[in-house]
């Protein structure tokens, strides 16, 4: 078992028989959707999923790193926290796990930027969003 880095928000997830592939272990591509569903359960937990700001956070960057495989039933729980808060871009470290054993499966890495769609461009993220993360 690795040592887990101090994390303080988690969400759990099944693995469903449509996240595996021919082999029975869940397909690569996969992982993406747990880690969004931490996210939003996290910034759920904060007040800020439905955020109103002049801009809205989209996916700027994404890499996962994989451990070991899960498969069909798993319980995994997915850990999250802010890892980098920039003038325009937050960074999410992910850890998901397979329970009761602890093991974990697979990290990542998701920077969102904070950016104002008519103009297409990164905007600073507002001082209140910061503060509520617990950066600001």
């Amino acid at each position: 078992m690795a040592k887990r880095p101090p994390f303080k928000f988690s969400a759990r997830t099944r693995v469903g028989f449509s996240d595996t592939d021919a082999q029975g272990i869940v397909y690569y591509g996969r992982y993406n959707p747990y880690f969004d569903l931490a996210r939003v359960e996290y910034l759920r937990s904060l007040g800020l999923l439905r955020y109103e700001g002049a801009g809205e956070f989209v996916m700027r960057a994404n890499d996962v790193e994989y451990f070991a495989p899960a498969r069909f039933d798993d319980e995994l729980e997915i850990h999250v926290r802010i890892a980098r808060v920039g003038r325009t871009s937050v960074t999410y470290e992910f850890a998901a796990h397979k329970l009761p054993e602890d093991t974990l499966m697979v990290t990542a890495h998701q920077t969102l930027v904070y950016v104002d769609l008519a103009a297409r461009v990164a905007v600073p993220i507002p001082d209140d969003f910061k503060e509520r993360l617990g950066v600001g």
